[in-house]
């Protein structure tokens, strides 16, 4: 943790400041207070950025760029709203195009108040916001040193939220990957997939929501399930599915960009086709783009049997395999 201290790297993005609080920011890097003598980096490029710094009141226009800008930084990551307005929406919180303060769009770790915000503020939220990233740091990689603990449960509506944010961070990668942010598992929201949950009634499951692209069943046995996997209590992975007659449906295979490539997608996948023990055949569909989804099922005897057009700029893969005959 000791290169993020000595040189922290931060983008700044003014979401619709009077221009005040930006002055101030850009008075920071002049000879007077000098924060590049002590490290820090002002980039334009959020993928090398540790910190988000963000000055003016979020609107309809910034709220998307925001969100954008924040999804694209590594994890962990820290985000600062500096002046009033950033805070809290300032004196322009009851105006009809002003949303709030940064908050609104994405969470934020610490706040700098002020019309306009004061270099040395600025500077200080920028130290709070490093002991915050080392701590960030630290969790993340006591998660990492626990992976050989992890679990992988069923998860239960409660879990939605969390699920939910995880699904959003992971699925920004395939959003930039084919660049198009229309994809489903983005759109989606709380209510549709506390939906997916379904609720138990004489064994059938009500309210159940399927994407437009799946097979549409209208009642399914064991409803939608879904597994999850935990390190210390917190969600990294997940996974869901549902049965239709001999086959079982998959999608949304999910893990958190930090725990990719630990092995983590490969056992909810075994975990998941456990789950349905009654199925003959296994489907899952993914983006044609999407290589590393397509290599870790093909490895594991899935086979491509169908391809369709979802938009002008994704097409849906769909693979399959039969279960293996019990020896």
């Amino acid at each position: 943790m000791t290169s993020f201290k000595q040189s922290p790297w931060i983008i700044h993005y003014d979401a619709s400041s009077c221009n005040g609080c930006d002055i101030e920011t850009l008075a920071c890097l002049t000879p007077l207070y000098d924060v590049e003598r002590l490290g820090v980096v002002n980039t334009g490029n959020p993928k090398h950025a540790d910190i988000f710094l963000v000055t003016g009141a979020v609107n309809e226009q910034s709220r998307s760029v925001i969100r954008n800008i924040y999804h694209q930084l590594p994890e962990p990551k820290v985000v600062v709203a500096v002046g009033i307005c950033a805070c809290t929406g300032g004196i322009f919180r009851d105006c009809y195009n002003v949303s709030g303060g940064v908050d609104t769009a994405v969470p934020v770790d610490a706040y700098v108040p002020g019309c306009a915000a004061r270099p040395e503020a600025i500077i200080d939220g920028v130290v709070q916001a490093l002991d915050i990233l080392e701590a960030k740091h630290r969790e993340m990689m006591a998660r990492a040193n626990s992976l050989d603990k992890t679990l992988y449960l069923r998860a239960e509506k409660r879990d939605a939220p969390e699920i939910l944010a995880l699904q959003k961070i992971a699925y920004q990668s395939e959003a930039e990957l084919y660049g198009d942010d229309s994809l489903p598992a983005l759109q989606q929201t709380l209510e549709d997939l506390e939906n997916d949950f379904g609720e138990q009634i004489n064994g059938d499951t009500q309210n159940l929501s399927v994407d437009a692209s799946e097979p549409r069943v209208e009642n399914h046995a064991q409803g939608m399930i879904f597994l999850k996997a935990v390190v210390n209590g917190k969600i990294i992975g997940s996974v869901r599915g549902y049965a239709s007659g001999e086959a079982a449906y998959f999608s949304r295979m999910i893990v958190h960009p930090y725990f990719q490539g630990r092995g983590i997608g490969k056992r909810l996948l075994e975990e998941i086709e456990a789950a349905f023990p009654a199925a003959k055949r296994f489907e899952a569909k993914t983006g044609h783009q999407s290589k590393r989804n397509i290599q870790r099922m093909t490895r594991k005897g899935y086979h491509v049997f169908k391809i369709e057009p979802f938009t002008a700029k994704i097409n849906w893969v769909y693979l399959q395999k039969n279960r293996a005959p019990k020896q």
